[in-house]
C-alpha cells in the first residue's frame, strides 16, 4: 500500500520544498475562495450572469501577456526576488479586494481591475515558481514533486468553492477575502526563505526579444513542442465545462448542485491521483504516459457524452440516477488530467535548459489558461448543431484519435526516457 501512496521524499529531502509546498497549498484553497466569492459579488451587484462571464476576459488578457512576460523576466532575473515580488502583489491585490468590500463600494469595475491586476501577477509568478523547482529536489524526484502538487491543487479545487459559498453565506464577503489575505502570508514566507537565484550566464535580457528566443527553441525541440501539442489536442476538442449548466438543468437534472457535484467530481480524481501517485516516480517513457493520459481523458469525456444521450431529458428538473455514472465520468477524467499534468511538467523542467526554462514555464502557463478557453467556444457553438451528450461522445473520440495520430507523427515523444530528457 505504502508504494501506491504519493512519493514524500521530496518534502522530507528539501526544507526549502517543504515550506513552498505547505505555503502554496494553504494559499491555493484561499484563492479560490476569493474566486468563487468575486463571481457571486459580481452576479450580487449586477444581477446578470454575462457581467460574471466578464471575469474570465478580464483575467484572461494580462494572464496570456503576463504569462510569456513573466517567463522572460523569470529567466533573466533573480528568480526568489521574482517570485517574491509577484507574490507580494498577489498578496497586496487580495486585501484590496477584501477592503473594498468592507468599504462596501459596490463596484463593480474595481472588481474587474483587481482581478486583471491579479491574474496579471500570478502570470509572472507561476513561471519563477515553476522554474524554482528543480533547484530544490533531485531530477528524478520531479514527478513525485509535481504530484504532490496536484493533489494539492485537486484538495483546493475541491474544499475552496465548497468553503466559498459557506463563509460568503455564513460571515460575507468581506471576511472571506479576509482569510485569502491571511493565507497568503504562508507562501509569501516560504518564498521569502528561499536561497537566492540569479540568472545563468547565458541568460539574455527580459523582453520580447527574449519571448521570441523562447519560442524559436521551442520550434526546434520537438519533445518539448509535443506537450503543449498534446495538451490543447485535449482541452480544445474535448472540453466539457461549457455545457455542465445545461446538463445540470435539462439532462441529468439538480441544476446548479449537479454542476457542483461534476465539478468537485474531477477536482476529487485530481486529488486521488497525487494521493496515489507513488508508481508514478518509476514511469520510464513519460512520453508514452502522457499520450495514453489525453487518450484517456477522451475516453473519459465520451463516456461523459455517452451518459448524457441515455439521461435524455428530464421534466420536473429533480436529480436522476444518471448523476452517480456521470461523476464517476468526470473523476476519472480529472484522474488522466492530472497524470498528463505531472508528466508534462516533469519533461519540461528535465529537459529544458535552465536559461530558457522560465519562458518555457509561461508558454505552459498560457497553454493551460487558454486552452480550455478555447474548448469552451468550441463546445457551445457544437450545440448549435447537436446535443450536449452528442458533442462530448465526438469531442472525446475526436480527442483519442487525433491524439494517437501525433504520437505517430512524433515517434520521438513516445520513446522519451525519463533516464535522458532529450528536449
Amino acid at each position: 500500500m505504502g508504494k501506491l501512496l504519493a512519493d514524500i521524499t521530496p518534502l522530507r529531502e528539501s526544507p526549502a520544498f517543504r515550506r513552498l509546498w505547505l505555503g502554496s497549498a494553504v494559499s491555493a484553497v484561499g484563492s479560490q475562495l476569493t474566486l468563487v466569492a468575486v463571481s457571486l459579488e459580481v452576479y450580487r451587484l449586477t444581477q446578470d450572469s454575462f457581467y460574471v462571464g466578464l471575469l474570465g476576459v478580464f483575467a484572461l488578457v494580462p494572464l496570456v501577456f503576463g504569462g510569456l512576460l513573466g517567463g522572460s523576466i523569470a529567466d533573466s532575473h533573480n528568480r526568489r526576488t521574482v517570485a517574491l515580488l509577484a507574490t507580494s502583489v498577489l498578496w497586496l491585490t487580495t486585501g484590496l479586494i477584501a477592503l473594498q468590500s468592507w468599504l462596501q463600494l459596490g463596484n463593480v469595475w474595481i472588481l474587474y481591475l483587481l482581478v486583471a491586476l491579479q491574474s496579471g501577477a500570478q502570470a509572472i509568478n507561476q513561471p519563477a515558481r515553476s522554474a524554482i523547482i528543480p533547484t530544490l529536489i533531485r531530477k528524478e524526484l520531479l514527478p513525485a514533486a509535481n504530484a504532490l502538487s496536484m493533489m494539492s491543487f485537486g484538495l483546493a479545487l475541491t474544499v475552496g468553492p465548497l468553503l466559498a459559498g459557506v463563509l460568503v453565506a455564513w460571515v460575507g464577503f468581506g471576511w472571506t477575502y479576509t482569510i485569502d489575505f491571511i493565507s497568503f502570508a504562508f507562501v509569501l514566507w516560504a518564498v521569502f526563505r528561499l536561497p537566492s537565484m540569479p540568472p545563468s550566464g547565458s541568460a539574455g535580457r527580459a523582453g520580447i526579444r527574449s519571448v521570441i528566443e523562447g519560442f524559436r527553441f521551442l520550434g526546434t525541440r520537438p519533445n518539448l513542442r509535443m506537450t503543449f501539442i498534446i495538451d490543447l489536442v485535449a482541452m480544445i476538442l474535448a472540453q466539457p465545462r461549457a455545457l455542465m449548466p445545461a446538463i445540470g438543468a435539462l439532462m441529468i437534472g439538480g441544476g446548479e448542485t449537479t454542476v457542483g457535484i461534476l465539478l468537485a467530481s474531477s477536482a476529487v480524481g485530481a486529488f486521488l491521483a497525487g494521493l496515489f501517485s507513488g508508481p508514478l516516480g518509476h514511469v520510464r517513457w513519460q512520453g508514452s504516459a502522457v499520450v495514453w493520459s489525453v487518450m484517456g481523458w477522451g475516453a473519459s469525456i465520451a463516456g461523459f457524452g455517452v451518459v448524457v444521450l441515455l439521461a435524455g431529458r428530464t421534466d420536473d428538473g429533480g436529480v436522476t440516477v444518471w448523476l452517480v455514472p456521470a461523476a464517476l465520468c468526470c473523476a476519472l477524467a480529472g484522474i488522466a488530467d492530472s497524470i498528463s499534468a505531472v508528466f508534462r511538467n516533469t519533461i519540461l523542467q528535465a529537459a529544458a535548459p535552465d536559461h530558457l526554462r522560465g519562458r518555457l514555464q509561461g508558454v505552459f502557463i498560457v497553454v493551460v489558461a487558454g486552452g480550455p478557453r478555447v474548448g469552451d467556444l468550441l463546445a457551445g457553438g457544437g450545440t448549435k448543431i447537436l446535443s450536449e451528450g452528442w458533442v462530448l461522445l465526438l469531442g472525446g473520440v475526436l480527442c483519442i484519435a487525433v491524439a494517437w495520430l501525433a504520437a505517430q507523427l512524433q515517434p520521438g515523444f513516445r520513446q522519451y526516457d525519463a533516464r535522458d530528457p532529450v528536449p
